[in-house]
């Protein structure tokens, strides 16, 4: 199943409360828990894959202080992958700081389970600031890049 999907469904399991959620299609069976835990299942090899729970960001110890973004619209990861400025090793970056983009534009890629997802703009606007390194792992809603 795609992982879009599963994220929308993981969404909707939160949003409206309900302890359980179990769908089947074609092969595929899926069944989240209100505990964080989604299983997908299909008929034809047996696999059985389980997605983490979403813990909340760890809180800054008191004698640190993490440094101040820069203003603007933060685009963040819609799933748990790998993020990757360009398309391959050694090709050009997708964007670079003050980099003019258009809503809709591929400004990076997640890796997720060896398929390679386009991440795109969700505004217009500049790139105020790329908050990941290359080839650092990411989680879902983690700050990606900064549009002003």
């Amino acid at each position: 199943m795609d992982l879009r999907k599963l994220k929308k469904l993981i969404d909707l399991v939160e949003e409206s409360g309900i302890a359980e959620l179990e769908i089947t299609e074609g092969e595929e069976k899926v069944r989240i828990n209100r505990g964080g835990l989604a299983t997908v299942t299909s008929t034809a090899p047996p696999t059985v894959a389980a997605l983490p729970a979403i813990a909340p960001a760890l809180p800054v110890a008191s004698g640190e202080s993490e440094p101040a973004a820069p203003e603007g619209h933060v685009l963040k990861a819609p799933m748990v992958g790998t993020f990757y400025r360009s398309a391959s090793p050694g090709a050009k970056s997708f964007v670079e700081v003050g980099q003019t983009v258009s809503e809709g534009e591929t400004v990076c890629i997640i890796e997720a389970m060896k398929l390679l997802n386009e991440i795109e703009a969700d505004r217009s606007g500049t790139i105020k600031a790329i908050l990941v390194e290359n080839g650092q792992p990411v989680e879902y809603g983690h700050p990606l890049i900064v549009i002003g």
